[in-house]
């Protein structure tokens, strides 16, 4: 493989960062020849699309609740906070979304994640890719035990316990999930999904505790893990450093808040006779619709890009087992699979950064290229 001579192999490409003009840094300039610059959307367009989104997605929510509480019949009005407070989490979920994908780069994650999710192909080359890459990357995070075990312990307790609970909370909030007495006085209830029994158990047996407590499971699970990453905000440099209160702090107290609360109803039933529960149901009932309003607009929004990036790793992984790696035009040394390298090349493009040849290169060999370009510019230092 031959290159130029490394000083005009440098200057043949601008240094990454150096000016590209002001199109560079707006995201819906037009190109050089006075033409909208290709993939470019305007702000106020994707607004407005993202909008009809959020405003969509809400209404079928709204519909699927109807329905699926067979006409508000199993509809609990005690719950109609929560369950107004997730209509607007699917309008803001549905309008963030919109947005993310609107922008080049993440437009092109996008399609290229969400096309080898779904790609045929890939799965007769690959079958258990993604399983594998749901259980390890989505399920138990393998990719946080590489930076911290302590970290991966405490998210992980985080994560299932936030699943336990959603998968009891939301059904419920909907109507769609309920527990009725066989008899009319206990202890044997039904479990009733949209009105139809699945499982019948006895409240005083381990199956019954189980059911009518895995809210609490769930608020133990959430109160260590929670409390380790409020504790590492505020004792670890790295992580004070770059942290925002909004947007680092709050989801953790909130989470922290929802847990506590959540349990002290408990407590307040079994062992207070209901004391104080009114005042502990309205705290936790606000701090859910809380947390459920800020979602798409916090940190808990990763939540929703994460299956994006499982099926980037998937477009990657059947790169490999093609055996389609590219290797640094300089020394050779491989740096990613050729369609991730043309993909990012693409989104530089699109976002009219004009030095998307760089990505051919590995990172020791960008650094030995600036250097050299500034060498023969400069003409002087640099001995």
């Amino acid at each position: 493989m031959t290159e130029p001579p490394e000083p005009s192999a440098a200057a043949a490409q601008p240094a990454p960062g150096a000016g590209t003009g002001s199109s560079a840094a707006a995201g819906t300039s037009p190109s050089a020849d006075g033409s909208a610059r290709p993939g470019a959307t305007s702000p106020r367009s994707a607004t407005a699309r993202a909008t009809a989104v959020g405003v969509i997605v809400s209404l079928l929510l709204v519909i699927a609740i109807v329905l699926g509480s067979r006409l508000l019949e199993n509809f609990d009005s005690a719950l109609l906070p929560y369950a107004v407070a997730t209509v607007f989490l699917a309008f803001g979920v549905a309008h963030r979304y919109t947005v993310w994908v609107s922008a080049p780069g993440a437009r092109r994650l996008f399609k290229k994640g969400w096309g080898s999710l779904f790609s045929v192909a890939n799965f007769r080359r690959a079958p258990t890719a993604l399983p594998k890459m749901i259980a390890t990357y989505l399920g138990f995070q393998k990719f946080l035990g590489a930076r911290s075990h302590a970290r991966w312990a405490a998210h992980q307790l985080i994560f299932w316990g936030c699943i336990l609970a959603s998968l009891i909370t939301f059904p419920l909030t909907w109507g769609w999930f309920t527990f009725t007495s066989g008899n009319g006085s206990g202890p044997g209830y039904e479990m009733r999904i949209w009105g139809f029994k699945i499982i019948g158990f006895d409240s005083l047996n381990i199956l019954g505790w189980l059911m009518f407590h895995g809210l609490d499971i769930a608020a133990v699970l959430v109160i260590p893990g929670a409390s380790y990453f409020l504790w590492r905000r505020m004792k670890d440099r790295g992580a004070i450093t770059g942290q925002r209160f909004a947007y680092d702090l709050v989801p953790l107290i909130a989470l922290i808040v929802i847990s506590v609360t959540g349990l002290l109803l408990t407590f307040s039933s079994i062992f207070l006779h209901g004391g104080g529960y009114e005042f502990l149901a309205i705290l936790h009932m606000v701090s859910v619709v809380f947390t459920l309003i800020y979602i798409p607009f916090g940190k808990f929004f990763h939540i929703v890009q994460r299956p994006a990036a499982v099926g980037m790793q998937l477009f990657k992984y059947t790169g490999r087992q093609d055996q389609e790696v590219f290797s640094c035009r300089r020394c050779e040394e491989p740096i990613d699979t050729a369609p991730y390298v043309d993909n990012l090349r693409g989104t530089m493009r699109d976002l009219s950064l004009d030095f998307d040849a760089w990505a051919e290169y590995c990172p020791r060999c960008k650094r030995v290229l600036r250097g050299s370009a500034y060498l023969s510019q400069v003409k002087k230092g640099f001995k």
